[in-house]
Order: C-alpha cells, then structure tokens, then sequence
C-alpha cells in the first residue's frame, strides 16, 4: 500500500482542543488504516461531480449511492475523475439512511482492515478540507463516531437560512435529551465512523428517512459507543431542501422519543445496570404519572396540596431524570472501554 500523505491540517492533529505530536499521527496512519467515503445522492447532477472530485487524496474508496436519481446524476458519476476507486450503488429511492446504510455496508466488502467511513452530501454542502480534522479522533482512537459541528466552526453559520438555525436549535435540545448527552449540530450530516461500529451496527433495525443522524446518535449512546464533534464550514449554494417540515418534525420527533425510551428501559434489563439508569427510570415514571389522569402518587398529592401544577413536577421530575440519563450514559461509554481494554490485554 502506498503511503499518504499527512493529513492533518499544518501537520498537527487537534484532539479535544489539544494537539498531539505529527509524528505519532503519521505512524497511526501508516499503521493499516484505511478512508472510504459515502456520498448519498438523488437529482444532484450540477453538484455531485464537484463533490466527487475535489475528495481529500487521502481517501481509498469513494460509494456514491445513487438513491433514484431521475436527471443526469449518473453520467455526472461516470464522467467524474478520482485519485480514489469510484463504486456507484444505485436504489430505487428508499430514503437518505437507506442510502447511507447502504454505503457503510459497501465499505464493509471494500477493507478488512481498520477503517473510517466518512459520509458527505451529494449536493457540495460539506467542505472536503474538513474530512482530515473529521477523522482525526477516530484513528486516533479517541472516538468511535465523530460529527461536523457547523455552529463550532470559526467562519459560524452566516450562510446558513434563518429557519434551518432555529430547526438545528429545537433539535439540537431534543437530540441531547434523547440520547443522553449533549449535541450541538446533531442534523450535520458530515460524519466519520470506525469501521468496529459498523461491524457491530444492526442493519436490520435503521431509520431510512432524514432523522438518520438523530437515530444514530441515539443508539451509540445506546451502545456506549464514543462520540465527538469537530467544527466544519457550513456551504449553501443553490441546492433545495427535499425535507418537508411538518412531517419531518412529526415523525422524527416521535421516532426520537420511542428510542429514546427503548434506550433508558432497555438498560433496565442489561446485566451491566447501574444505579443511575434505576434513579432515571423512577424519575421519568414520576413524571409520566403526574401527567395521567386519575392516577397519583403521595409526592404529586403533596405539591398539589401547596399549589404546585403537576406540569411542574413533571418537568422537574424530567430534568432529574435527564440529569441520572447523562451519568448513565457516560458509565455505559466507561463499562465498553473497560471491556475492550480487558480484551487487549
């Protein structure tokens, strides 16, 4: 295998705002690691030969996932020019995650040693100089999953509409809640991935449509997988959104408060359970019982008695729910470290 060039950005490696030794990075690099990138994509002809051509040399394999495209997407594919090995995988519109899934599966069959899957939009709104700061902590090993950040970025988000900042904000609070720890840009879709996560992913059970990347999150908190965020440039061209809001807003919002609850319940029945996953279970039923007609506990009865709205004690009951949720998350993220240092050793 060839080697490539340092990747990192003026030959250093920024990890959780410190910067590690360039020599240590280029030895991680040369040790067996390989970059694949997925480009989902439907009707993006004027942008998609761009995205293809102007992907960072670092990169192995390039999966353009070609979702039913009816324009000219697919000749802009086949004309494009790549350092990488192009692969198109064509579907018959089964939704951006159906795509994606798709892609990280294609890199499965691609390499049998260590790798990271980047994903980047077929519509040239992630810039590609981005894609080495992105998978830095995952080579690095200090994460398993890493997002672009847009609001984090130095240049910040003048170019991006009104309307999708306020929607980035709302979803940002019910991401956080949802999976159990904060996320600042959870609809950035500009993400990077160890190959160990996909090994371990269930394909069977995904999320096809455009809350993939609140879905995601969700279940790698699940899974005490590690998740990062670095800033990336947010680019807005002339490409339109396909997302209707109304039923994007209903349906992801519902999918995020299902998962949310399979995720905290499902701890319950874990052998690794801890105290703090029991604290936030009977919290969240304080709540959710404040909230019923007809039924009550004596901590309810009590406030009502001094003129507290059960509303408020679902909500407080709630944030300390969120608050043991957060801590339960973090030793479910510690137990997977353990286990995989023991494996080592």
């Amino acid at each position: 295998m060839p080697q490539k060039a340092f990747p990192f950005k003026n030959n250093q490696c920024r990890v959780q705002g410190h910067v590690l030794d360039p020599e240590v990075a280029r030895n991680v690099m040369e040790s067996g690691w390989s970059v694949g990138v997925v480009v989902p994509a439907k009707n993006e002809a004027p942008f998609i030969r761009k995205v293809i051509e102007t992907i960072p040399e670092l990169v192995d394999c390039i999966i353009v996932v070609n979702d039913g495209s009816t324009d000219e997407t697919h000749q802009e594919i086949k004309t494009a020019n790549s350092h990488a090995q192009v692969i198109e995988i064509q579907l018959d519109g089964q939704g951006v995650g159906a795509a994606i899934d798709a892609g990280h599966q294609a890199m499965l069959e691609q390499f049998e040693g260590p790798f990271v899957s980047v994903v980047m939009a077929g519509d040239g709104q992630m810039d590609p100089s981005d894609v080495r700061d992105l998978i830095a902590p995952v080579i690095l090993g200090q994460a398993d999953h890493v997002k672009g950040n847009r609001f984090a970025h130095h240049a910040g988000t003048d170019n991006m509409p009104a309307q999708r900042k306020l929607a980035s904000k709302v979803l940002s609070l019910a991401t956080t809640l949802a999976s159990g720890q904060p996320i600042e840009d959870p609809q950035c879709g500009f993400t990077a991935t160890s190959h160990e996560v996909l090994r371990e992913w269930n394909w069977d059970r995904s999320w096809k449509g455009y809350g993939y990347p609140n879905f995601w999150l969700i279940q790698l908190a699940k899974g005490g997988w590690r998740v990062h965020e670095v800033p990336v440039r947010s680019v807005y061209g002339n490409e339109t959104s396909g997302i209707k809001r109304l039923k994007f807003f209903t349906s992801v919002s519902m999918m995020m408060a299902v998962e949310h609850h399979r995720r905290n319940f499902g701890w319950l029945f874990n052998r690794n359970v801890t105290p703090h996953t029991l604290f936030a279970f009977i919290a969240y039923a304080i709540g959710w019982v404040s909230l019923l007609p007809m039924v009550s506990t004596d901590i309810e009865r009590e406030m009502v008695t001094r003129g507290v709205h059960p509303v408020f004690l679902t909500i407080a009951a709630w944030a300390v729910a969120h608050f043991f949720d957060r801590t339960a998350t973090g030793m479910v993220r510690e137990l997977r470290l353990n286990a995989k240092a023991r494996q080592k050793t």
